[in-house]
């Protein structure tokens, strides 16, 4: 006997092109689909951005499924896995991810789906407890403030100090001053416990302010 035909004898009765049994595919895609239900309900409770998108969300059900499948049909046929490595080779993914944490829920959504294609059931359960337990203690730590942009128009320089005195003991950051003849427009990033935003009415008091709007600010603040 050949090499050539040893190895294909070998790769035959490893049993690498029998399917996956009915039982065991619907399990893992039912599995995949309640996982996938989970990860949207937490990503949509502890979101905490200024936009949400439901599309997104939708997205990680979608997205735990097909990597179930994908899973599924991999590590049961040898032809299938090098098909599938082909033709996921070719495909780009160009949308960009404009909050970090949306990668979080990604790569939560797509190992989940291949846990639960690989059956490993008891490791998707786990994993599940310990993301929801970690997000749910860093939602309520961030929930202590939010990050705001306060713009400000007014005329006069002393005015300008007013208002920064009107943030008292607050944490600040001037983040742009522009003068325009007699008017001058400042933004500033003010840092606001318990969402408190008692020092708008300090503002909208003082002489020489024309108007002030405050901006929720989906950012990072280091101060």
């Amino acid at each position: 006997m050949s090499v050539q035909d040893f190895i294909k004898k070998s790769i035959l009765e490893s049993g690498a092109f029998d399917g996956v049994s009915l039982t065991n595919a619907a399990l893992g895609l039912l599995t995949a689909l309640i996982m996938g239900a989970v990860i949207y309900f937490v990503y949509r409770k502890f979101y905490t951005g200024v936009i949400y998108s439901r599309s997104f969300a939708i997205t990680l059900v979608g997205m735990t499924v097909l990597t179930a499948m994908v899973t599924l049909a991999i590590s049961t046929n040898i032809v299938i896995s090098l098909g599938m490595v082909g033709a996921l080779s070719i495909v780009r993914f160009r949308t960009a991810v404009k909050d970090p944490l949306d990668l979080l829920y990604l790569f939560w959504a797509i190992t989940t789906g291949i846990t639960a294609g690989a059956g490993m059931y008891l490791l998707v359960l786990v994993a599940a407890v310990v993301m929801t337990l970690m997000i749910f203690l860093f939602y309520h730590k961030q929930q202590k403030g939010r990050i705001y942009i306060l713009v400000v128009h007014y005329t006069g320089d002393a005015t300008g100090d007013d208002v920064i005195r009107a943030f008292g003991k607050m944490k600040y950051f001037i983040k742009s001053k522009t003068a325009r003849k007699d008017k001058t427009e400042m933004a500033i990033e003010v840092f606001c416990k318990n969402n408190d935003t008692f020092f708008m009415d300090k503002i909208r008091a003082l002489d020489g302010v024309e108007d002030a709007t405050l901006i929720q600010y989906n950012g990072e603040y280091y101060g």
